[in-house]
């Protein structure tokens, strides 16, 4: 019976030794004690509005900020504590205060710094070297010292992203996003916080088993030394009480490490609790953005709305004034109309008062008169009698034909007139006429029609003359008559080539 009296005493052994082992390593790891590759926080120095944080290595850091009151939140990764206070009181007339509070263990910890001001101040965040720089535009104050000495502990972040008022809605959107994905961020280091504490305690847990199931095997291994063997009483007795005060130190430790899970516990659900209230924070804060973000949409669509209405307005304005500028434009086209009308009725009198003049020096003179006929063009047609009265054109026209095309021209009476050729063109002259309308003189573009003629142009030429230009696409033959009040030029139709 000596070897397995010789077991149970190193199991117990064994027990007492991974408990002693395990307490104190969850103890150091809750207590925040850095390994060796972790960024080691000794001091928090502050100088007016100037915060310095002095590390063991360059600082690994991201940052956000809290107002109601104005907050600065900056979160060192893969860094703990050692020697600093988790509250230190400043009340410079810039800053208010400073708490510190760790998260995680190994390379998950982060070490949180909260700097409180006393209003809302614009801040610059520099690494040098070991040392994190917070400088405050425009401060002044008192220097406060935070070194090494002093005991550390934990303080509630706070999770609410500062968004700057009067913003469109699109930014406020983006600000909303942000807060939202830092609340997310927190709540994740606190759940992954509250998993390493679980993790910790179930070992604690195993351990404790393991202490309970050894504590079983020993009392029935004594059992077992009691019934077997009289003359070793002594030492099954010995046994017994080794293997009891092994029990009652591994039930300290259970007790100890029940406790330590107890605390765990709570401070897990104070950290659910202040996660859930900072997400309804951030809940009621993406409802007022959204609620500002509808009120600046509606704003916008009201300013739009009666950007287009007055937009209306204008090309109402602007298409009224068109009109009664059209309606100015036609009634001084009428009046420069009936003015000219009112002209040439007048040349009609002068040129009939003229008429009537030349009459009576021809009634004198007859026989000058008889002698005196009307001259012909060098072309074929019927010949007429011309007065010595002044002539007024009514019409100039242009008519297509099978066999060619026709240009005519027509007078209040017969008129004399020469007929001219040149280089694709041929000009018919109306002596002692005159245009009575403008709109006789407009151009007549026939250069559509498969004829020879590509325009006509009836304009006044000198000593009271109209000379009607015709234009043509080739030289052609063409025949001149008048027939009565009316003189026609004949065109034969281009060659076909």
């Amino acid at each position: 019976m000596r070897p397995f009296e010789g077991k149970s005493p190193m199991k117990a052994n064994l027990v007492v030794l991974l408990a002693c082992v395990m307490v104190p390593a969850l103890a150091l790891a809750q207590e925040g004690q850095a390994p060796g590759n972790l960024n080691t926080i000794t001091g928090v120095i502050v100088t007016g509005g100037r915060v310095e944080i002095v590390g063991s290595k360059k600082p690994n850091f991201t940052t956000f900020t809290m107002t109601d009151p104005p907050r600065l939140v900056i979160d060192i990764s893969e860094a703990v504590f050692s020697g600093v206070k988790e509250e230190i009181a400043v009340g410079n007339g810039t800053i208010t205060g400073i708490r510190t509070a760790s998260y995680g263990s190994d390379e998950s910890s982060i070490a949180r710094v909260l700097i409180g001001y006393e209003r809302e101040v614009e801040t610059d965040i520099q690494a040098s070297g070991n040392t994190l720089v917070v400088t405050t535009a425009g401060s002044g104050g008192t220097a406060v010292a935070e070194r090494p000495g002093a005991a550390q502990g934990t303080a509630p972040a706070g999770t609410a992203p500062a968004t700057t008022p009067g913003t469109t809605a699109e930014k406020a959107a983006v600000a909303a996003q942000t807060d939202r994905q830092q609340q997310e961020k927190a709540a994740a280091q606190s759940t992954a916080a509250a998993q390493d504490r679980q993790q910790q305690e179930k070992a604690v847990a195993q351990a404790t088993a393991a202490a309970q199931a050894d504590r079983q095997q020993q009392e029935k291994a004594a059992a077992q030394a009691a019934a077997a063997a009289q003359a070793e009483a002594d030492a099954q007795r010995q046994a017994q009480a080794r293997a009891e005060a092994d029990r009652k130190a591994q039930e300290e430790a259970a007790k100890g490490a029940a406790q330590q899970a107890q605390q765990a516990e709570q401070r897990r659900l104070q950290e659910e609790r202040a996660a859930k209230e900072a997400a309804a924070v951030a809940e009621k804060k993406r409802q007022q953005d959204e609620a500002r973000a509808t009120a600046e949409a509606k704003k916008q669509l009201a300013s739009e709305e009666k950007a287009r209405r007055e937009s209306e307005a204008q090309a109402a304005a602007a298409e009224k004034k068109r009109q009664q500028d059209e309606a100015r434009a036609s009634a001084e086209e009428k009046k420069r109309l009936a003015a000219e009308e009112r002209e040439a009725k007048l040349e009609e009198a002068r040129a009939a008062a003229e008429d009537r003049r030349r009459e009576q020096a021809e009634a004198r003179q007859a026989r000058v008169a008889q002698a005196e006929r009307p001259r012909q063009a060098p072309a074929q047609g019927d010949s007429a009698d011309v007065s010595s009265r002044s002539k007024v054109m009514t019409l100039v026209g242009f008519r297509p034909a099978p066999s060619g095309s026709r240009v005519f021209v027509r007078t209040n009476e017969p008129v004399s007139y020469n007929v001219t050729q040149g280089n694709k063109e041929v000009v018919l002259e109306l002596e002692n006429t005159r245009i009575s309308e403008s709109n006789n003189t407009r151009s007549l573009n026939t250069s559509f029609f498969d004829t020879a003629v590509v325009s006509v142009d009836a304009d006044p030429g000198p000593s009271r003359t109209v000379r009607v230009a015709i234009k043509l696409k080739e030289q052609v033959q063409f025949e001149t008559r008048q027939n009565g009040n009316e003189v026609s030029i004949e065109f034969q139709s281009p060659s076909r080539r």
